[in-house]
């Protein structure tokens, strides 16, 4: 197999209908046992919850790498190639690296006759190259919910649940306890956990999740983590101090954008902390670890493309990955103050790109929004994603008079740019696909 044949059978899987999915998720213990246990040795975190994975992963990695640690991680979904599901020390593997090990598991797959998932996919790959790239502390992501998720396998025994919201209510439930626990459902007997802020309906559930566990370790922020923030200086970014049951880091750099990432830091430290708890490796002194964090990137969360060019035209666009209500309600203020609304002399034209997956909260998901900002749906790629005529329908009417279609990606962008003109901001919303098919189409590499 060559790399895009790699990708194009993943692709495949993803076609796979989720009833089916779920049948085949029994072949996964078979399957790692088929590959001579890659998941052995592996010591680490999964990070699960709503919103908020991905930069607790991306922090996590990095505070761990201060330590002198080869830290592999499992970041889901991929934005633009598969390979970025696959990382060490958090740069995505090579091409040749990944079609390496993806190649081993499919042999294992035919040879065993085991069909999987696609994120029993991703996973296994990833825990087959990081055999074979003697690495043995990895944090790693779950897709959706906790319980079922693919990573839950490698039986790493530091849990992380970033938080709870409505999103995937027609695989989770349709409340916050029904998702809640869902995502706890990831916790098994003497295990370390560590918690973020809960709504009080999703605490209740996962506290009664736990409950049922023997020998945990429980750490939640605000009670055994917390952190401050340092008033900013003239030009400059706050800092955060960070206590954990394990010491005080202060002075802490918080690169990514918005207050949320201030949660998502201290909670990686949380679990860096746990990890060294549980004989997993250190705590980092606060010397290295303040450059590892600085040097903290995570595309398409917040990213600002600053001098962004498309054909003949320039100016900004702001990609953000938000997928439901609640992460979109906790982004807007930075939208806000980086499209400069209000009376702020900067303000530009602003358009936002929109797409999302059926059965998505579209009314509730554009509502924190400017009304006025125009809006141009589309779809992705994906195969479970949204016509751009449904979400037209979906809107109110206020939000509808505003809004146009496009048929793709590419072509959204084009029209977005249309209308704010030259100099103007394109924000990007709503699908993790749309920002990766949209980094893509600007010509930035996989990140």
């Amino acid at each position: 197999m060559d790399y895009q044949e790699c990708a194009d059978h993943l692709a495949g899987l993803y076609r796979i209908p989720p009833a089916e999915r779920f049948a085949i998720r029994r072949n996964l213990p078979a399957l790692l046992a088929a590959l001579g246990g890659p998941e052995h040795g592996l010591r680490g975190a999964m990070v699960v919850g709503t919103n908020g994975k991905g930069s607790t992963t991306a922090f996590a990695v990095a505070a761990l790498s201060a330590t002198g640690a080869r830290v592999g991680s499992i970041p889901s979904p991929h934005l633009q190639e598969p390979r970025e599901r696959i990382r060490v020390d958090g740069r995505p593997v090579s091409r040749a690296e990944y079609t390496a090990a993806y190649t081993e598991v499919r042999e294992a797959i035919e040879q065993h006759g085991l069909p999987v998932s696609a994120s029993a996919m991703c996973a296994l790959v990833a825990a087959v190259h990081f055999r074979r790239a003697g690495v043995s502390r990895v944090v790693a992501e779950a897709s959706i919910g906790g319980r079922g998720a693919a990573v839950r396998f490698l039986d790493l025994d530091v849990k992380v649940i970033t938080g709870v919201g409505l999103d995937h209510t027609d695989l989770l439930g349709d409340s916050l306890a029904r998702i809640a626990e869902a995502k706890a459902g990831a916790v098994r007997d003497g295990e370390h956990v560590l918690l973020g802020r809960l709504h009080p309906e999703a605490q209740e559930a996962v506290d009664r999740v736990l409950a049922g566990r023997t020998g945990l370790t429980v750490w939640q922020l605000d009670r055994e983590i917390h952190y401050t923030t340092r008033p900013a200086e003239a030009g400059g970014a706050g800092l955060l101090d960070v206590r954990t049951p394990l010491g005080e880091h202060r002075g802490l750099p918080c690169p990514l954008p918005g207050a949320h990432q201030h949660h998502n830091l201290a909670l990686a430290l949380g679990a860096v902390a746990a990890l060294a708890e549980r004989g997993h490796g250190r705590v980092p002194a606060d010397e290295p670890l303040r450059p590892a964090l600085a040097a903290t990137r995570w595309p398409g969360r917040l990213e600002l493309l600053a001098d962004a060019r498309l054909d003949d035209w320039r100016g900004r666009v702001l990609l953000d990955g938000a997928t439901n209500p609640q992460g979109m309600a906790t982004v807007a203020p930075e939208i806000a103050r980086l499209a400069g609304t209000g009376p702020a002399p900067d303000a530009r034209p602003t358009a936002v790109v929109f797409a999302a997956m059926r059965g998505k909260d579209v009314p509730g998901m554009l509502d924190p929004l400017p009304e006025q900002w125009p809006v141009v749906l589309t779809r992705t790629g994906a195969t479970d994603a949204a016509d751009p005529a449904a979400l037209h329908r979906d809107l109110p009417p206020g939000r509808r008079a505003a809004a146009v279609t496009a048929p793709d990606t590419g072509a959204a962008l084009r029209r977005a740019a249309e209308l704010v003109g030259h100099g103007g901001l394109i924000v990007v919303l709503g699908s993790l696909r749309l920002v990766g098919e949209s980094r893509t189409a600007l010509g930035l590499p996989p990140g």
